[in-house]
């Protein structure tokens, strides 16, 4: 009785411990599919482009056009320039493909301008971002809209180079 106590006793931390590490094994990503749960966004990550075979939230991928959530505008205008249609086009991708994942697109000026008509311009842009993601497939429910106006400015500078950096819109994910 004694031999089979201890033989029993033993085989409890073993079975214990291969049941835990069959339970792990289950919940790792499967590297053949290229993707795996996001825990922080509640949502499938994508393939990487460029099978750089980064493994995270595509979001994270420095490799990834969904880790630019910076939109640039001409001066005094609220349309999207040609060469920023990637970066938000892959954006709505992201969101129609996580229909539980929500944005806010904040609207920036620089500092030329009432504060009344950069408040409206901030807006137009938010907007005009917006509306292109809604034509690739986001849902305007995913999408919120704010301006700042000339309120944060990334750049102090009193010259072209820092007002450039100003007029912008942000993507930013909750």
């Amino acid at each position: 009785m004694k031999l089979y106590a201890k033989l029993f006793g033993a085989a409890i931390p073993v079975v214990l411990l291969t049941a835990c590490a069959s339970t792990q094994e289950s919940t790792l990503p499967d590297s053949t599919s290229g993707s795996q749960g996001d825990s922080s966004f509640g949502a499938e990550t994508l393939p990487v482009q460029g099978g750089s075979g980064f493994q995270g939230s595509p979001l994270d991928d420095p490799n990834s056009l969904l880790s630019k959530r910076v939109i640039y505008f001409e001066f005094d205008r609220a349309e999207v320039k040609p060469d920023q249609r990637a970066i938000i086009e892959a954006h709505a991708q992201y969101l129609a493909a996580n229909r539980n994942v929500r944005v806010v697109l904040q609207g920036h000026t620089d500092e030329r301008g009432s504060r009344e008509y950069n408040m409206g311009l901030g807006e137009r842009r938010a907007n005009a971002v917006r509306s292109m993601m809604t034509l690739q497939g986001a849902s305007a429910s995913q999408i919120d809209t704010v301006s700042f106006g000339e309120e944060r400015p990334v750049a102090m500078g009193q010259d072209e180079a820092s007002w450039s950096q100003n007029r912008r819109v942000e993507i930013v994910y909750r």
